[in-house]
């Protein structure tokens, strides 16, 4: 299999302008990025990413990619439903 080119890219990362090298994951960005992938949800182009694709998910140049990160939290008190 050859070896593929890096070619410059420019995305749009949680609204602002990112330049990278590709090709590249969403689970190579997720590494770039330090974000450890069981903790994050990924939208590409306005559509959620499956996190069991995020190593073949390839992110092209001018893709729009929004990353969440789950936070823990609440009041502490048990439910208070009844």
């Amino acid at each position: 299999m050859p070896d593929q080119q890096a070619v410059a890219m420019r995305i749009l990362l949680n609204g602002e302008p990112r330049d990278l090298v590709g090709p590249l994951s969403v689970a190579g960005l997720l590494q770039q990025l330090g974000l450890d992938g069981r903790t994050v949800a990924v939208e590409l182009n306005r559509k959620v990413a499956k996190r069991v694709q995020y190593g073949a998910t390839l992110i092209g140049d001018a893709s729009e990619v929004e990353i969440v990160a789950f936070v823990g939290g609440g009041s502490g008190r048990g439910s208070e439903l009844s």
